[in-house]
């Protein structure tokens, strides 16, 4: 590498050239085609064209799938852009740390949270997170289906619960407890369990499972144990099983963070508080990448201190 930077002229002619291509290729795929690529970068589109020309001969490998509608990666490519767009992003906010005294950090970021989890508590933060980098743009990915971060191009995930992916990395910032809930409606009609095995004969609402293989966990005496509950209602949305306990149709079992309202609710009674003692890690996690860029560095920092103040 030292050769290439410090060399005589044709080295360094020869890594313009390469910084240049590697610079209209990232173009291409963020913009979408070659011509929005043109007026992001200012050069004209047949130079775009070329240099994308020159670096898939230059690698031996077709990058792009090009129509006359759209311009899409290939497997190649997909695999190209996710290993050289951190770099970029890298010098990108070298440069940028360099000649602002501020230090901000700008750019795109994508965060990719649970629903509800993200609706109560990382929405709230985006105005100051704003506020703070005014350069910097959040696109927050919303939903209850863990996505595939490198796939979905996730830059950071903030998740409630056990992260089952060895390649991540994952930082732990926090930890809310389960919570065991039901409304006075209910049970002023069904009673009130004092032990978790009465949950057999009671409306078990279950969250991110199938009803006929759900099971609570609890603590007792003997240590952790678990129950099997069934109910006339599962969903993979926390927001459904949330309104159907307020409604009075049964039981559920959830992290605390979820019920930020709910538990202030006059008609909402926590149960079985003795025998709870499970509770559900908050962690941020990264895809992994040799390369995080700076500006998702110091967001996770911004998240790891202002989400613990919040649960």
């Amino acid at each position: 590498m030292r050769s290439i930077l410090r060399g005589n002229g044709s080295h360094e002619r020869y890594a313009m050239d390469r910084f240049h291509e590697l610079n209209a290729f990232i173009a291409v795929v963020e913009a979408g085609g070659f011509s929005a690529a043109a007026r992001r970068t200012g050069d004209s589109q047949s130079a775009i064209s070329k240099a994308i020309g020159a670096l898939e001969k230059r690698l031996g490998v077709q990058l792009l799938n090009r129509s006359t509608r759209s311009v899409t990666l290939t497997d190649q490519g997909q695999k190209y852009y996710e290993r050289t767009k951190p770099l970029l992003d890298e010098i990108e906010v070298a440069d940028n740390e360099l000649s602002s005294s501020t230090l901000d950090v700008s750019g795109l970021v994508r965060i990719a949270a649970a629903s509800t989890f993200g609706r109560l508590h990382i929405l709230p933060l985006i105005p100051a997170l704003l506020s703070r980098h005014p350069g910097l743009r959040v696109d927050l990915v919303l939903s209850d289906f863990v996505r595939d971060m490198v796939e979905d191009r996730i830059d950071l995930a903030i998740r409630v619960g056990t992260v089952n992916d060895p390649d991540s990395v994952v930082r732990k910032i926090a930890s809310t407890p389960l919570v065991c809930v039901g409304s006075r409606r209910y049970f002023e009609q069904h009673g009130i369990p004092k032990d978790p095995a009465e949950l057999a004969r009671h409306n078990c609402l279950v969250y991110g499972g199938l009803m006929e293989s759900a099971n609570w966990p609890f603590h007792g005496p003997q240590g952790r144990f678990s129950v099997p509950v069934r109910g006339n209602l599962s969903s993979n949305s926390v927001e459904t099983i949330r309104s159907a306990v307020l409604a009075g149709v049964g039981i559920g079992l959830f992290a605390k963070l979820s019920l930020t309202d709910e538990l202030k609710h006059p008609d909402i009674v926590t149960v079985l508080d003795d025998f709870i003692g499970d509770a559900r890690d908050i962690s941020i996690v990264w895809p992994s990448r040799r390369f995080v860029p700076a500006r998702v560095r110091r967001i996770t920092d911004f998240f790891a201190d202002a989400l613990p103040q919040r649960l």
